[in-house]
This record gives C-alpha cells, structure tokens and sequence, in this order.
C-alpha cells in the first residue's frame, strides 16, 4: 500500500495504492509498464492536484545527478531538485541562464508545469531543453529533440506528465555568472511608467505589490563581470530568515486570527520595505527562501495587457468580502514556441496572486481570473484555477497536436488523473 501524500500547499492529497522509488531507468520502465496507472508527482510544489496518482504514484527521489557533460550542454536525471542541479552546476563552472524564485522543484516538475523567471529576452525553464528521454506507457524509451521526433519534443518540453515519464532532460546552460542585485522600494504607478523601460535594459525585472496600497519591491538583477559581494550572514539571516520568514510569517497568522486588520496588516508591510544591494553567484540571487505557506493563481497575459490588467485588479481589491496580505507577483518573458508554454507565440506578463493558507482567497481568485481570462490569459499549469480543457484549447494554438501526441503515446490515459482530464479532455 502508498501512504498518504500531500502537496506544499495543502491543496491537494492523495492515497496512492503503492508508491515506487525507482533508481535505474529500467527500474522506471518496470514501474511504468506494470501499472494500469500511474503518475510521477515531483516535490509537490505545484497547487493543483497535478500531481494525486490514482493507481500508481512514482517517486524519483532516487533517481537523481548529472548524467552527463559536454561543453555547455548537462545531462540530468529527471528526479534531481532544482537545488541540488545548481549546485552541481556551480562545481562544473555553468549555470542555468534563467531561474524562478523557488528551487524545491525537482527538474521534470518544474519543466512539466512551464516554471519560469523573470526576463524579456528570456523564456521559461522549458526553453532551456535540447533534448529529452521519455518511458512512454508501454515501457519502451523515446528521446527526443528538435530534430528527433520533433512532435514529441514540442509537446513534452512542457508536458504536465501526460506523455510519459522523463527520466532524462539536456540542458544548454551557460557559464557560472554573478548578478548584481537591487530591490527598492517603489509606488505602483511610477514602477508601471518605468517597468517596459527597464524590462528592456535590464537582465532580470520584477516586483511585488501589496495590493491594498501603491507601495511596491521592485527587484533588478543584472549580470556583472566582479566577484560576488553577498549579504553578510547575519544580514542574510535577517533579511531572509528573520524578516521575510518568521515576522511575516507572524503578520500572515495575525491576519488570519484577526481578518478585519488584514488591509492594514499588508499596507504595514509595504511602508517597512528598505533597499538591499548586493552581488552574489546567480542562483543564490534568482531563488529566495519561502517558508511561509500559502496558496497561489497566475495568469500569463500578453506584455501590451499588463498594465490594464493591473488597473481592473486593484479596483477589484477594494470591493473583496475580504483582505489579502501577500503581495502580488509581477514578472515578463520572451515568447517561445512550446505548444503548451504559457508563452507560447507571444512577449508575456506573468501576475501571480497569492494568500496565506487558511484564508479565504475563492473570490480573489476568481476576481482575478475573470479578469486575466478577459485579455486571453494563460492559467499557470502548477498554479490554482477552474479552466477547463474547452476554455483552454482556443488559448493555445497547438493544443490539438498536443491532445494528437498524447492519444499516440498514451492511447489507454495511464498517466492521466481527474485534474488531466479537466485540462486536456
């Protein structure tokens, strides 16, 4: 028997009735060829119930490391965590061009959602891949690239798990790099004036807004050839630990026990923010300590949509039955042409919306959602939200050649599950 499993979030739970932990790739071809179903599930960092294995639920804890290395192209078992694949890459003197803030997900999740950073001449994680190694349903292995089964390739770069288990994926990844980072504190209206000009001069843009104020974090990386000058330990600790851990956590739980102080709670947050300089190898800038638990929608919108989007947003705020005390995330990427990216065809805008767990966030949510869909948003596929296979396929061109691979890979659905059948039909 599986034992019970439950997402980061707590969103999402499952029973599985075993769970492997294979560790050679015969062993994930024996798993998967055994099974009537069966679903990797990754760290469980996503929101939706993306991962809940019905049958079979396959851990690759096991499966982990660098494969290997030629030149700027690394080879990585797909069990391995984003964590741990940096450093690995910081021993071999290269790094991953782009990062997202999170690095719990293992490296098939993170690339199976659509993970992304933040850049204009830069695209998501999935953008990265020269090549992956698959075991489809009937335990046979399939690589792919733009050159081998190109099809396959398209879909599978961002592939939700449907199409088979990756045990491998190649990167191209580029030499070790520093980042000089800057975060200040901002109004909402002035950093949107700003935001195209920056985006398009600077590496690496974004910023949080406390959506019950003007105040924002506005955050600028960009690469320099100097060695690293990081926060001392104790301001890191401070910073991170300290501040942006245990007091907000504090706040979070205050919010929760007392809801009417919440808008004034997050309006308290935004007036403390201070600057903070510094340099540091990059994937120790790109990925920041989250030990606060909450719950998280985002919607990618077109690059010309952002600001419009914006607006209506904090309208709606002011009219919520209740408060919000995380910020909302703002980050851009380059268009692509993955067939399920989120940036498929298209410069996009990623805003992520977020509330401490145990609050109510269902009417901010879907506020936030009918107004994202409204200028044809893309739902993040790891992310909290209620489209459905028919209001998503209009939204991505290839979803048919999708749903077409998936029906020649997975004729009988072994990797399917209840929120698969939701999204894809």
């Amino acid at each position: 028997m599986g034992t019970p499993w439950t997402n980061w979030a707590r969103t999402a739970s499952a029973n599985p009735h075993r769970v492997e932990h294979p560790t050679s790739l015969d062993g994930i071809a024996a798993a998967v060829s055994g099974a009537s179903a069966v679903r990797p599930r990754g760290s469980g960092h996503s929101f939706t119930a993306i991962a809940v294995a019905p049958g079979v639920a396959l851990d690759l804890d096991g499966w982990t490391g660098v494969v290997e290395v030629s030149g700027n192209l690394v080879t990585v078992r797909s069990g391995t965590p984003l964590r741990q694949l940096n450093a690995l890459l910081d021993t071999l003197g290269l790094a991953m061009a782009n990062l997202g803030d999170i690095d719990a997900q293992t490296i098939a999740g993170a690339l199976s959602t659509g993970t992304h950073g933040t850049g204009a001449k830069l695209g998501g994680l999935a953008t990265l891949v020269v090549a992956l190694e698959l075991v489809l349903a009937d335990g046979s292995v399939a690589r792919c690239s733009a050159t081998e089964r190109p099809d396959l390739f398209a879909a599978a770069r961002v592939g939700l798990g449907a199409l088979g288990v990756i045990s491998t994926v190649t990167l191209r990844c580029v030499p070790s790099f520093v980042l000089h980072a800057r975060e200040t504190p901002g109004r909402l209206e002035e950093v949107l004036e700003e935001f195209d000009h920056w985006t398009s001069v600077e590496d690496h843009v974004e910023f949080h807004w406390f959506p019950h104020g003007d105040q924002v974090i506005v955050k600028r990386n960009n690469r320099v050839d100097e060695q690293p000058r990081p926060l001392s330990r104790f301001r890191h600790f401070y910073e991170y630990e300290v501040m942006e851990n245990a007091a907000f956590g504090l706040v979070c739980r205050t919010a929760r026990t007392f809801p009417p102080l919440t808008a004034r709670l997050n309006r308290l947050c935004g007036s403390l923010i201070s600057e903070r300089v510094y340099s540091d190898v990059s994937h120790r800038v790109f990925v920041t300590p989250r030990r606060v638990r909450f719950v998280e929608s985002e919607y990618a919108v077109p690059r010309e949509s952002l600001h419009a989007v914006l607006t209506e947003l904090r309208r709606a705020v002011a009219s919520l039955h209740h408060g919000v005390i995380v910020p909302v995330e703002v980050r851009v990427a380059q268009g692509d042409d993955i067939w399920l990216s989120t940036a498929h065809g298209r410069d996009t805008a990623y805003i992520a919306v977020h509330q401490y767990l145990g609050m109510p966030h269902e009417q901010y949510f879907k506020t936030f959602e009918d107004i994202a869909t409204a200028v044809g948003g893309r739902p993040h596929w790891g992310k909290i939200h209620t489209l459905t296979a028919a209001d998503l396929e209009p939204r991505y061109p290839h979803f048919a050649d999708f749903r077409r691979v998936r029906d020649a890979v997975d004729p009988t659905r072994k990797f399917t599950n209840a929120h698969l059948e939701r999204v894809l039909g």
